[in-house]
């Protein structure tokens, strides 16, 4: 059982549609649990009031919360990828509907959540002994809004 559990706070009512958004790219998703208002609530009768999901196997919480908060950059949700044909499926997914292209490996979905897709070859590539070679792929990975890996691998040989 995972211990803590990210509770993702939609404004607009926007749930419901985030949580099949996600499954419709992530492919190992699915809905564990559903609470939705009653006649008695403050939303309208039978609409999401919060849900617990899982996208590949981790579990959020998505809450429609109203207008008091919004997502921003300071948190984001990071994906380690394996090779360009992940890299691509998540950034596409992502910014589909909506979604904007900002750097580095970084979006934000049309539900205003910040990600990271991130071949896992970056980060190794970053860390090498040889700085010359890190400062190089650092100077390449710079320069891209979504990340090239066959870029990064040119750059690091020089």
């Amino acid at each position: 059982m995972q211990k803590i559990t990210a509770c993702l706070w939609f404004e607009n009512n926007d749930a419901e549609d985030a949580i099949k958004f996600y499954s419709s790219i992530f492919r190992n998703s699915k809905i564990v649990s559903e609470t939705r208002w009653g006649k008695d609530g403050h939303g309208p009768e039978g609409s999401l009031l919060v849900a617990d999901f899982e996208l590949d196997g981790m579990r959020f919480q998505a809450l429609n919360g109203g207008p008091h908060a919004s997502f921003n950059d300071a948190i984001s949700l990071s994906i380690d990828c394996k090779n360009q044909e992940e890299v691509d499926h998540f950034w596409h997914g992502l910014t589909a509907d909506g979604g904007k292209e900002v750097q580095c490996g970084w979006l934000k979905d049309r539900f205003g959540i910040s990600w990271q897709v991130v071949p896992d070859i970056l980060p190794r590539l970053l860390k090498d002994k040889d700085q010359a070679k890190a400062g190089r792929v650092m100077q390449a990975m710079m320069k891209m809004v979504k990340i090239d890996i066959a870029a990064l691998e040119a750059a690091a040989r020089g």
